[in-house]
Parts: structure tokens; sequence; C-alpha cells
């Protein structure tokens, strides 16, 4: 039987033949490689595997568990839907840094060590900025640059940690950390892909820049490896609980100010990520669980969110929820699924969400963590109102004006799936506990008080989104995050670049200039040392007469190079005659 390889590998060795292929053979190729990888998974037995010998430690390549296989399936699932959506793109480009970053993904999931693990995550930094660049416009190539140059930080920052780890433990097994300082930056350069608050703002600036289909892939991986990692490592942390819950209310904030439908979109990844975060720092097999089946659950229904929005994009070349509206004749299918989506996140009974969300708040619940209960409550309230608001601007105001039609059939598909895996989890979850990483004991997420809880926040979300509604309807203006701090620091780093810095470097620049000028007069004619020195001193040399006198230079003359000059001839032809009587003299009286 052929042995099972990481699923990493499949993904980025397959990307190499893409711009090799044409027409109806690429798309085969697309979707068979991604099967592959999936039915890859179905056959890889828990332990650890490729382990590879490399200065004294041990390279792991598959280590393979519960919570990396839980991962593993819903990133190889949604990454086959993905690629099914992305079918019409033409750009091997594209398509390759899709396969690369779906690869580098896993590769970080099985990864069982901190180097190859580290390898991975910079491969995704790497292949992801592509997926904006491609949109080959003015503000995502800006947009494209800022997002590199944060996950440079965070992976300088997680370098760093694994450095300082490796030298106090000698080890570079990925595992739980503990405090210290090599924890603290490796919790950076997860938190900065998890966005954690005020670290997030790559992902709101960078997201809404992304090709149509490069959105799809960027609204799943990045956040959710470091979802992932902060699992495998800081599980039970009490910092991560309340970074968490500060994320889901943030993220809600400001999602209902947006106007541009994916930003409203990328700000959602930032309150649903905090959820995950939440349950993760609760650390309890609920808690973890919660988190987990919450990453499942929003890969699912925040990328059908991403294809149905790009699919508006797509076919109406409009983003702005202003410029948008009476979509719901022109796409139903798109609208329908859009519906599903926004059901599933808002957490409603019958879909996906509804089960994820009360597995983590019945984990703060029992953790008796009333504050945490009550951001994460206000959260999800604003999640159903941001998406009423969504759903109605997009579908159900009236626009006579605008002109679209379904959009292409790969892209109806992969919807359609979609939205039937955030109904069928939601119909029956044990299909998502069963790959859970805890056992869930007699745990049922249809419990009355739950479901009359969630249709209590429902009906007055919707109560106050009709008494409201001019507020929340959308407006043109543009809303600054943490983002406006950042320019305001730049702006002072380069203002003391070009002005107090630079200053400095010209004064030195002048005064070594200046030496080194002397230095070379000095060079061609020694003898000037000695006028130097009279100049300097309070006398000077009367050539004439041979005495002293008191020297006073006028003020504002400078030193003429040329005023006193002895050839440098005339004084070597001395010294050689000196020498020579000096010698002659010797011999004689030897």
């Amino acid at each position: 039987m052929i042995k099972p390889v990481p699923p990493a590998f499949i993904f980025i060795l397959g990307a190499l033949p893409i711009p090799f292929l044409m027409g109806k053979l690429k798309q085969l190729y697309l979707l068979l490689i991604s099967v592959l990888a999936f039915i890859d998974l179905l056959y890889l037995e828990t332990g650890t595997g490729w382990v590879f010998h490399f200065l004294h430690y041990d390279l792991v390549f598959a280590q393979v568990d519960r919570l990396s296989l839980a991962i593993g399936y819903i990133f190889a699932i949604i990454g086959c839907l993905s690629i099914l959506y992305s079918l019409q793109v033409k750009e091997s480009g594209q398509q390759v840094a899709s396969f690369m970053y779906i690869g580098s993904s896993l590769g970080v999931v099985f990864a069982g060590d901190y180097f190859s693990l580290f390898v991975f995550w910079e491969i995704m930094a790497v292949t992801s900025v592509f997926l904006i660049w491609y949109r080959k416009e003015k503000e995502p190539l800006e947009a494209g640059f800022r997002y590199v140059l944060m996950h440079i930080f965070g992976g300088c920052c997680l370098l760093t940690g694994i450095i300082l780890h490796v030298v106090s433990q000698e080890s570079i097994t990925v595992g739980p950390l503990q405090g210290g300082w090599a924890a603290f930056f490796i919790l950076i350069g997860f938190g900065l892909n998890t966005a954690f608050i005020p670290l997030h703002t790559w992902l709101p600036d960078a997201y809404p820049q992304g090709t149509i289909t490069g959105s799809v892939f960027l609204s799943v991986f990045t956040t959710k490896t470091g979802v992932y990692a902060l699992a495998r490592c800081f599980s039970g942390t009490d910092f991560l609980a309340y970074i968490g819950a500060i994320m889901a209310v943030y993220g809600i904030i400001f999602a209902l100010l947006q106007n541009d439908t994916r930003k409203l979109l990328s700000y959602h990844i930032i309150s649903q990520v905090g959820y995950m975060v939440a349950g993760i720092g609760i650390g309890s097999p609920l808690g973890v669980n919660g988190g987990i089946a919450h990453l499942t659950n929003n890969i699912l229904y925040k990328t059908l969110l991403f294809m149905c929005m790009g699919s508006v994009i797509y076919r109406t070349g409009k983003e702005k929820l202003t410029e948008l509206g009476g979509l719901a004749r022109l796409m139903p299918i798109t609208c329908v699924t859009c519906l599903i989506a926004s059901l599933s996140i808002s957490g409603a009974p019958g879909f996906n969400g509804f089960v994820s969300k009360g597995m983590v708040l019945s984990s703060v619940v029992e953790a008796h963590q009333p504050v945490l209960e009550l951001m994460l409550i206000l959260a999800s309230v604003g999640t159903f109102l941001s998406f009423t608001k969504l759903c109605y601007f997009t579908f159900f105001t009236k626009n006579e004006e605008i002109k679209a039609k379904e959009a292409p059939v790969n892209m109806q598909w992969a919807m359609m799936f979609t939205a039937f895996l955030c109904i069928f989890i939601g119909v029956y979850p044990k299909a998502l506990f069963y790959i859970l990483p805890h056992d869930l004991g007699n745990y049922h997420s249809y419990t009355p008080s739950h479901m009359v809880g969630v249709l209590q926040l429902f009906l007055l979300s919707g109560f106050v989104f009709m008494l409201a509604y001019r507020a929340f309807s959308p407006h043109p203006w543009i809303v600054l995050d943490f983002d406006y701090f950042y320019r305001m620091i730049c702006r002072g780093i380069l203002w003391m670049c070009k002005g107090l810095l630079n200053n400095v470097r010209l004064k030195v620049q002048a005064f070594l200039s200046q030496g080194v000028r002397s230095a070379i007069r000095l060079s061609k004619n020694p003898m000037l040392i000695i006028e130097m020195v009279l100049r300097s001193a309070p006398v000077k040399m009367d050539r004439a007469s041979g005495q002293l006198s008191v020297f006073s230079e006028e003020k504002g003359k400078g030193y003429d190079e040329n005023l006193y000059r002895n050839p440098m001839g005339l004084g070597v032809l001395l010294a050689i005659l000196f020498l020579f009587l000096y010698g002659l003299i010797y011999l004689m009286k030897s």
C-alpha cells in the first residue's frame, strides 16, 4: 500500500505544472489535485511521520492527531470548493499562488517542529500577497506592500521566539509553551496572523483589495492557521479569552460602520476569530472544541459570504452598498446562498453557526466568566444587525438602474455546495463533533434554553434595526481604524529621518569630509604640520627675521594651503643628503 504523503506537498508540488496547462485540461487538473489531497488526508494515520534529521534536530512534516486532522479536513474541503469557484480565472500565476497558499497552510497544520512550521508560515505570507497584487491596480499594490510589512514584523517576532525557545529548551518540537520571552515573541507572531487588536489593521486593509477569487482564499487560511497555532501552543491562557472577547466586539462595531461589502466581511473575520480565540483561552475541552468547531463553521459560511459578494462584484462591477440593491430578482441563487450564510454566521437555529457559538458560550458560562459572556452576546447581536444590513441593501432595496445576471455555473455550484454544508452541520452537528479534538460527552446543541435565548436576540436585533434604520444605512465616508495611529507614527519617523537625522548626517559628513581633505593635503606636504601647529598657537613665525611674534588672525580668514607651500621633492633631497653624510662620517670613524 502506498504511504500517504503530507498534503502540503501535494498542493505545493502540484502547483508546478499549472503554467504549462491550458483550457479544460487545466481546470480538470486543478480539481483533481484538490480532491487527491483530501483523499490523502483520509488515509493519514495518527502519530509522527515524514521525519528528517537536520543539524541534530528532527524535522517532522506529518504530526498527525485529532487537532491537526480537524483543521486539515476543513482546509482541504474549502480549498477544493474555492478552486471550483475560481475555475474561470485565466492567470496561471494567481492559480499557482493559490495552490502554494493552501499547501503552506496545511504544512503549518501538520508541522511537528518549529523550523518547518516557520518555513511554511513564511511561504504562506509570501504567496498570499500575490492574491492581492494580481488585481493590478494602485490601491491593491499599496495594500499588498503594507500587508507584507506587517507580516515581516510578525515573522521576525516568531523567529525571535523560536530561537530563544531552542536556546533555552534545546528542542524544536511544537507543543504547549509556558511564560518567558520565547513564549511572548511566539505569541506576538501567532497573534498578528490571528488579527489580535491592535495588530489587525492589515486584514481589513488588504482583503478587500484582493482579486475576486483571491479574497475567497484569503478569508480562509491565514487567520485560521493562527488560531490552530494558538490551540496547539497556548490553550488555556487567560489573556487569550479576553483578547478574543475584545476582538469579537471590536470587529462588530467597525463592521456596522462599513460601506464596502468586502471590508464589512473582513471586520467580521476579526469578530468571528475572536470567538475562536476566546474558546481556546478558556482552555477547557468544551472551550477548545468550541473554538475549533467555530473555526470549521466560520470557514464555511465566511467563505460563502466572500463567494456571494465576489459574484456580485463580478457581475455588477460594484462593491459599495450605496451603489447596490435590487439584485434578489437578478441573482436569485447568489441571494439565497448569501441569506443562508448570513443566518449561519448570526447563529440561527438549524445552521452551523448556532452549534459552534453555543459551544463557546457554554464554555464561558462553565468557566464563570460573566463579562466575557456579555461581550460575546453583544457581538452576536451586532452580527445579526450587520448581516441584516448587508443583505437588505445588497439584494432588497430598490435600484432600477443596476444590471446584472447570475454568476457563472462553477461559481453557483461552489456557493450551493458550501451552503449545503452550512445547513447539514446545523441539522446534524454530530458530523462535526466526530472530528473535534476532545470527546464532548453528553453535550447537546439544541437545548430549549439556548434556542429561546437565540430567538430572543434575533427579535431584539430586528426590532433595533427597524427603529434605527437610518442609522444603519450605508454611508460613503471612510472610517479610520488603528491604522490612523500607525500612519501618524510612520509620518513622525519619516520626519525624524528626513529632518533631524538627515541634518546630523550632513554635519558628520561635512566634518569627516574636512578631515579627509586635510589628510590628503598633509600626505602631499608633511611640512604643513609644523605650520599648522604654529598657526594654531598664539604666536607666529616671521619668515624674514626668524623671530616668533604674537599671532592674531583676521576673523573669517581661512587657511590657504598654497601660502607657504614647500615642495615635497626638496624635503626628500635634504633628508637623503643628511643620511648620506651621516653614513659617510660613521664609516670614516670605524
